[in-house]
């Protein structure tokens, strides 16, 4: 299917970094009229070992070009990376960086160990008044799917998802957790971003993340498009560094939920100002190619990855 749908010409194209250098490698695709790269989740594309894939695409793509990235944290070692692929960049905040949405609620749960997370988790889903999906998010796989198992037995259908799940698996549980056939998701961080599910009223942090920014993405899931929703972030005598990070990131602390434990000093106060961040981002549009070609007239586009081809 993506042979076929580069054969008839595209005006798009949605590609993962690693099926792109595959189909330039079997000159099934040319880039030699790309006009505009567009970088989603620049920060994570930059930092996860694709740029060195990515520099490999850029060198098959015009100079002459214009360069969007896309993200809502962009830390400072990034930005600095994202500066050798962009000429005369500008940034375009559409919020301060690395701020989260107003109407998501966010709370700070201390507990007194990791053991007390899972009786813990079981009383907010209980305490829920609205209804609508949760996600989890932990650290691991093994303690997504253990969590899950917890749940599903405590009548509280769940699914966990991440890397160990095949693509048709991720894709199957994702349509249940949209339409309520399994309100709850326990994830690790491979659905920290890109997932835009409605209804998703509450998102639990079971473990803190090891990067703040990574705390962002998370709580994004909720309170989406205006809506209104609420985050839970437990947290363990051993994950305080983790939760000061976060308070450094945001610049303000977390409120603390009426569930929780007491709160140690080190979380009653906000640490040193927060280092400067920036979130590349550009308004401007512009068409993938132009001039005629077969098909032109309409609006094509493709999406590219590992597992499958979709328009």
């Amino acid at each position: 299917p993506q042979f076929k749908k580069l054969a008839d010409g595209l005006d798009i194209l949605v590609a993962t970094p690693g099926r792109l250098i595959d189909h330039l490698e079997r000159r099934t695709v040319s880039l030699d009229s790309v006009e505009t790269l567009i970088l989603d989740e620049a920060d994570h594309m930059l930092d996860m070992g694709f740029a060195p894939a990515l520099k490999k695409i850029v060198s098959r793509i015009p100079e002459k070009r214009h360069t969007q990235m896309f993200s809502a944290t962009m830390p400072e070692n990034i930005r600095k990376l994202a500066q050798t692929l962009l000429q005369e960049s500008e940034t375009v905040r559409v919020s301060p960086p690395s701020s989260t949405a107003d109407k998501v609620e966010q709370f700070l749960c201390m507990v007194g160990s990791q053991a007390e997370k899972r009786p813990l988790t079981l009383k907010l889903l209980k305490q829920q008044e609205l209804p609508g999906r949760t996600l989890i998010f932990t650290r691991t796989r093994h303690g997504a799917d253990r969590l899950a198992s917890f749940l599903s037995g405590k009548d509280y259908p769940a699914s966990a998802i991440h890397g160990d799940k095949s693509q048709g698996t991720r894709e199957r549980m994702l349509r249940e957790f949209r339409s309520g056939e399994t309100p709850v998701l326990v994830a690790t961080d491979i659905a920290a971003r890109g997932i835009d599910v409605k209804d998703v009223r509450l998102v639990i942090n079971y473990d803190l993340p090891e990067e703040p920014e990574v705390y962002v993405h998370r709580i994004g899931r909720t309170a989406r498009a205006g809506a209104a929703g609420q985050a839970i972030a437990l947290c363990s005598p051993e994950e305080i560094r983790k939760a000061r990070d976060v308070h450094k990131l945001l610049g303000r602390l977390i409120p603390v939920h009426a569930s929780s434990a007491s709160v140690p000093d080190e979380l009653r106060t906000v640490p040193g100002a927060c280092r400067k961040r920036s979130n590349s981002m550009q308004e401007k549009r512009s068409s993938f190619r132009k001039g005629p070609r077969k098909g032109y007239g309409r609006r094509n586009s493709a999406g590219m990855h590992g597992s499958r081809s979709e328009a």
